[in-house]
């Protein structure tokens, strides 16, 4: 069935589009990828004897795949043009579904956020919004150590860095 699969696909790929990448899965199925219209068919042995799951997709920014959007089983016996007439079916119907919705696993274009902040709500070093920007208790110490050390330093020594 591999074997079968994967002349078929080439063949199919051919009368699908002109440029387009055949590959196996590791599954033992066959993806055909039309980078061009963004778009990509998987086949995979079915169940049946001689059957494949047909599945169609979208290609994102990137070159990651899109979940499948459309899926139908197929005779492979029917011939070529049977199949390739589904996977139209199947592409078309893949165009016409409507995009995600932002946040669900693409991303659409990035907000304007004010400067230094990311669009969570947290500035880059992860404290969130809300705090104003002051000096911390911790710096202070420092600087309180610092100035004590510089002093036990001028005192001893009576003078101050020449």
């Amino acid at each position: 069935m591999g074997a079968r699969l994967g002349e078929t696909a080439s063949e199919l790929a051919g009368l699908l589009w002109r440029e387009h990448t055949v590959y196996r899965e590791r599954t033992g199925g066959v993806v055909i990828r039309g980078e061009h219209v963004q778009r990509w068919i998987s086949l995979a042995p079915s169940g049946g004897r001689d059957e494949v799951l047909v599945r169609a997709g979208r290609i994102l920014d990137g070159g990651t795949t899109a979940p499948a959007r459309s899926e139908a089983l197929v005779c492979l016996s029917a011939g070529t043009g049977e199949l390739a007439a589904v996977c139209r079916r199947l592409l078309s119907e893949t165009a016409a579904t409507p995009m995600a919705p932002h946040g669900h696993g693409q991303r659409g274009p990035r907000r304007r956020t004010p400067r230094g902040r990311t669009p969570r709500g947290r500035t880059p070093r992860g404290r969130t919004a809300t705090r104003s920007r002051h000096t911390g208790l911790a710096s202070w110490a420092v600087v309180v150590v610092v100035v004590a050390i510089v002093g036990l330093y001028s005192a001893f020594y009576g003078r101050f860095f020449l």
